[in-house]
């Protein structure tokens, strides 16, 4: 007999997924919300058609744990890919400030023809990135060990 996998399973291992389709990417969006970058850590290599964001990720999978053994709640360095990047456009955001830091709230696809869309990266405070892919192809990949939030807090939007 099989079961599903738990929190607890993966507490401690990087996280390393992939979304081809929007309903993965939701998967993606809710591990990513509340990520913080410098806005210098975005890049778009038009040649390679790849749009990657260095974040720094609150580990949500982990909060469950941290709550029930009263320890400090962790973010984690990851890299977020988006292949097949025809276009990258920006609202809300100054490119010229270095230092910028921009928070992640959302990743979501809006599919256009033939499996051709839009990846929307919607930030705090109004701001916006639209990227037009051919296909959807992302990726969500832990690179560095999980450290103590500075915070030491889980993010609340005041909901």
């Amino acid at each position: 007999m099989t079961q599903d996998a738990t929190f607890e399973d993966g507490a401690e291992k990087p996280l390393n997924l992939g979304a081809l389709d929007g309903d993965d990417l939701q998967i993606i969006s809710s591990l990513a919300q509340d990520a913080i970058f410098p806005a210098t850590e975005m890049k778009w290599r038009a040649r390679e058609r790849r749009f990657a964001l260095l974040l720094n990720r609150f580990r949500w999978e982990d909060a469950p744990l941290a709550e029930r053994h009263k320890r400090a709640v962790e973010r984690v360095q990851c890299l977020l890919v988006i292949d097949n990047v025809l276009r990258v456009a920006s609202q809300g955001i100054d490119r010229n400030d270095k230092d910028t830091v921009l928070s992640l709230l959302s990743v979501t696809f809006e599919a256009g023809e033939d499996g051709a869309g839009e990846v929307i990266l919607t930030l705090a405070g109004d701001g916006a990135i639209r990227l037009s892919v051919e296909a959807l192809e992302t990726t969500l990949k832990d690179v560095t060990r999980p450290y103590i939030a500075p915070s030491r807090k889980i993010p609340d939007h005041g909901l």
